[in-house]
């Protein structure tokens, strides 16, 4: 499995961290793309650098797309390379996984219309959908996560979605979950 992962200053380290270790862990190859540049500052200083750059991306080498969340997801969002990404994923029918504030963006560009979703609780608008009040909600190849808190069920959620059930609970015994 081979996951896309897009993220741009501002992005939530522990959403970003944990999940792209997490599937690492489970043998899955993550691309950590950043938005017009080859770094990435997070919100609270760390820095990601030797990313790759969205202008360089081919999206049909990928399985999933994950998005972290944290205050970059209006950058996110205002970036047409990152929407026609989203937009490519759906269209293919692939997984889609965000967390915290990142599900917003899927919810202003009409993605989350008549899904289950969850995301960062005061960020929850009308976005036509059914929120769940819950760490992680999983609507077919759409999984959202609400928060830094839940980002490791929100990893195994979308570990377990891509590798199976027997991988997921595999990692989770080896990090005594």
């Amino acid at each position: 499995m081979k996951v896309m992962c897009i993220l741009t200053d501002g992005f939530e380290e522990l959403e970003a961290v944990g999940t792209i270790a997490l599937l690492r862990r489970a043998g899955m190859v993550i691309d950590v793309y950043a938005v017009e540049s080859t770094a990435a500052t997070g919100r609270f200083q760390v820095t990601f650098d030797r990313l790759l750059n969205t202008d360089d991306l081919c999206v049909d080498e990928y399985d999933a797309l994950f998005i972290p969340g944290g205050p970059h997801y209006a950058k996110l969002e205002a970036n047409a390379c990152v929407k026609a990404v989203i937009k490519h994923f759906f269209d293919h029918h692939k997984v889609v996984s965000a967390i915290c504030a990142a599900p917003t963006i899927l919810g202003h560009l009409g993605y989350l219309k008549g899904k289950k979703y969850t995301c960062f609780t005061s960020m929850n608008e009308d976005f036509g959908g059914v929120y769940m009040d819950q760490y992680v909600a999983i609507d077919e190849n759409l999984i959202t996560g609400r928060s830094a808190a839940a980002s490791i069920d929100f990893a195994f959620a979308l570990m377990e979605k891509l590798a199976g059930k027997a991988k997921a609970d595999e990692i989770k015994k080896s990090i005594y979950y």
